[in-house]
């Protein structure tokens, strides 16, 4: 048995779909919907949020394309797995696209939503990838890449 978090066995998907979900009851929840009656709410036209989220997917679909063109792995609950450090690309431009992808997604779904309450779900998501499977992931790779990885974090930012 690996020493990985329980919390690990969580795909970063499912933990998208899931902050997408608690995001869709909190809107359709009673008691948040009179919160959004109270100016917590705001009105942006359709198109915001599908430009957004389109704007996450193909992020997501371009980083995934990076890390398989360098024969690398797209297990985000395997980090160990790595046979290659990407730093090309949009990997120049963050240590986790595919992650600001999913918060992209999360963006253009609470935009959809129209409800200002939604920005805690995309917080606490945000706040869960840093803090566990980020986390996670750095710990693996710096002990996999060394040195390389450690200049590679100081060129390049976790987000954005």
């Amino acid at each position: 048995m690996s020493g990985r978090s329980p919390l690990l066995w969580l795909p970063p998907p499912l933990v998208t779909v899931l902050a997408a979900l608690m995001m869709w009851l909190t809107d359709t929840w009673q008691a948040m919907r009179a919160l959004a009656d109270l100016g917590w709410s705001f009105a942006l036209p359709p198109w915001l949020a599908i430009m957004v989220a389109l704007i996450g997917l193909s992020l997501m679909l371009i980083s995934a394309q990076t890390l398989r063109r360098a024969n690398t792995t797209l297990l985000p609950f395997a980090p160990e797995r790595a046979t290659a450090l990407v730093t090309t690309g949009i990997f120049n431009y963050s240590r986790n696209p595919i992650y600001v992808g999913d918060a992209l997604l999360l963006v253009g779904w609470a935009l959809w939503l129209g409800a200002a309450i939604n920005v805690l779900w995309l917080a606490l998501f945000v706040l869960y990838m840093s803090k566990v499977q980020i986390a996670a992931e750095e710990q693996a790779l710096r002990h996999k890449f060394g040195g390389a990885y450690q200049a590679y974090c100081q060129q390049v930012r976790r987000w954005l």
